[in-house]
């Protein structure tokens, strides 16, 4: 706020001074946060210091000699001040309040990534069990295929040995009961020219 003293002459002086300067009026300008932030009633150190003015102060400035500028403040007053301690743009004071939106608006936007992202870890982590249970699964039955085909080959193999055992077995008889029937053969060839013919009878006429 603008603390101003009774001095109503030295004003007077001051503006008839300032408007020989001829320097049009500028709006959307701040007093900057840098202190101290001391007024004058006129455009030099000479003059009397008439009040201050807060940082972030909103000012229409209305024309500028040296190194001061004539500004009107929040009151109406018009004063000057130094240049160094006006700026076009506003004050952190200003911007605070957007700054917080901005900053709650990140937070929110933030919260919201994070639970996306937790949300989406917690999906994949599902997934992930469930094709670990499928894994799993897989992996049993493959173990129970593979210990099938082994029981399967064993027992092929058995059946193979009893097979080719059969058939030596069924070879040796064909060639026993073969010799048996050859030598049958051979000892009949020997002895039947051997055996006793029979004589035959002859018939007698008288």
């Amino acid at each position: 706020m603008l603390k101003m003293r009774n001095v109503a002459m030295g004003c007077a002086v001051g503006a008839a001074l300032l408007f020989s300067a001829g320097v049009s009026a500028q709006t959307d300008h701040w007093v900057s946060d840098k202190l101290p932030t001391f007024v004058r009633s006129g455009p030099t150190d000479g003059y009397r210091i008439v009040g201050t003015l807060d940082s972030g102060d909103p000012v229409t400035v209305l024309q500028t000699q040296g190194d001061y500028t004539q500004v009107r403040g929040p009151d109406g007053d018009e004063v000057w001040i130094q240049s160094r301690f006006v700026q076009d743009t506003p004050s952190a004071q200003q911007q605070l309040p957007a700054l917080r939106d901005k900053v709650a608006s990140l937070t929110k936007r933030l919260d919201g990534i994070d639970g996306e992202w937790n949300q989406r870890v917690a999906d994949l982590r599902s997934e992930l069990a469930s094709r670990q249970q499928q894994v799993d699964k897989l992996q049993a039955s493959n173990n129970q295929l593979s210990q099938a085909y082994s029981q399967a080959e064993t027992k092929m193999r058995e059946m193979q040995a009893r097979l080719d055992t059969q058939e030596e077995d069924l070879l040796m008889r064909y060639f026993m009961y073969g010799g048996g029937v050859a030598g049958a053969g051979l000892i009949l060839g020997l002895i039947v020219p051997h055996l006793p013919r029979r004589r035959r009878k002859r018939d007698r006429w008288f």
